[in-house]
């Protein structure tokens, strides 16, 4: 019976995470991979290039580093609300702040609540008790500044999926497993940065950044040859803003990020470092570019106190088909703010189809 509950969970956790059904197999805590907040929600799930609020910490923790005050925001979201299941819901708990003469850190708090879930006998349909399954992680991170253009950073994360606390007398373990994982990230955020071939400077105006996320070792639940990766996953993102003054701003960013999993024909996967070679290498090139899920998205600001954002995520047919559009709004009034987003999936009868967002954030001390 436990087999059919974890296979269950997994099921609904593969309907929302990149993967291949030809080179690239599932993996254990797809949770890391949910776009956290609203705002960047709202603009495709793109934020690796921006990171300039708290919830760098998930997409670049190198963007900390260039980030001053203290921020506290927290995010909700019903999950996969085409299945109408008022137990199944996401929150995440954010924080940052700075400190004088080293840098920004920041910590979080995932937590992906899956429902209860009922025990029946091996004999029969009878209940013989409940239990209630979820994934929590939490994460703490810094960014430093190495120069006045390029910042650094680093997350350390503690994880713990409870998909099922019940084992079978055939298997050793059960459906509970603690791990750890890191975070690396670099971000290039230019004071001055001219054109090619002309005399126009677009720094403070153009950001870019990467991480490399969930690096750790495979996730064990019954023993280590049953054992699944972590979702390591690559983002290369851009921000750039082609018009701004006194009350206007206008921001265009993209994201590009590759899960770095790879499982032969006999569905082993790779370890780490090795499937970070073996990702773009065991694949044909055709598939590696198609295992890349692109998403951009704008941001359109006035007087910092609305925002209202556009995005499109695309994710190949065979590697996930996640396509659709988001919508996004924000409002700042003195240290508060809300934003929500929205997702309008291509196939209406996807579970991420309808999924809203809402965050509530508190900042201050930013100079």
């Amino acid at each position: 019976m436990r087999k059919l509950i974890v296979g269950i969970v997994v099921l609904t956790g593969f309907m929302f995470v990149s993967d291949s059904v030809h080179a690239q197999g599932n993996t254990a805590v797809p949770f890391l991979l949910i776009s956290p907040n609203s705002r960047a929600s709202g603009m495709g799930e793109s934020g690796t290039g921006l990171a300039d609020d708290a919830s760098a910490i998930y997409w670049n923790p190198a963007g900390l580093a260039f980030q001053q005050g203290n921020e506290v925001s927290i995010s909700h979201a019903n999950w996969l609300p085409q299945f109408h299941l008022s137990d199944l819901f996401y929150e995440y708990l954010n924080f940052k702040t700075s400190i004088e003469d080293f840098g920004t850190v920041g910590a979080s708090v995932t937590y992906l609540n899956l429902g209860t879930f009922i025990q029946t006998a091996e004999t029969g349909p009878e209940e013989i008790g409940r239990f209630k399954a979820f994934e929590v992680a939490a994460t703490a991170g810094v960014g430093l500044k190495v120069s006045e253009d390029w910042g650094l950073g680093v997350n350390l994360r503690f994880i713990n999926s409870r998909l099922s606390p019940i084992g079978t007398a055939n298997e050793r373990g059960d459906g509970v497993a603690y791990n750890v994982s890191g975070d690396i990230a670099a971000m290039y955020k230019p004071k001055h940065l001219m054109l090619p071939f002309s005399d126009i400077d677009v720094g403070d105006h153009f950001s870019m950044g990467l991480n490399l996320s969930n690096l750790g070792p495979k996730v064990v639940y019954i023993d280590a040859a049953q054992a699944d990766p972590l979702p390591t996953q690559l983002r290369l993102g851009f921000a750039f803003v082609p018009y701004k003054d006194e009350y206007n701003r206008f921001t265009i960013v993209a994201d590009f990020a590759k899960l770095m999993v790879y499982k032969d024909s006999t569905g082993v996967s790779d370890p780490l470092p090795k499937s970070l070679l073996t990702t773009f290498t065991g694949p044909s090139f055709s598939n590696v570019l198609k295992s890349i899920n692109k998403s951009v998205g704008m941001e359109y600001s006035y007087n910092e106190w609305v925002s209202l954002r556009l995005g499109y995520y695309f994710e190949d047919p065979n590697f996930g088909n996640r396509n659709f559009l988001t919508f996004g709004a924000g409002i700042r009034y003195d240290i508060y703010g809300f934003d929500f987003s929205y997702i309008s999936a291509k196939d209406e009868n996807s579970p991420l189809s309808d999924t809203l967002r809402f965050t509530l954030l508190v900042l201050w001390g930013a100079k």
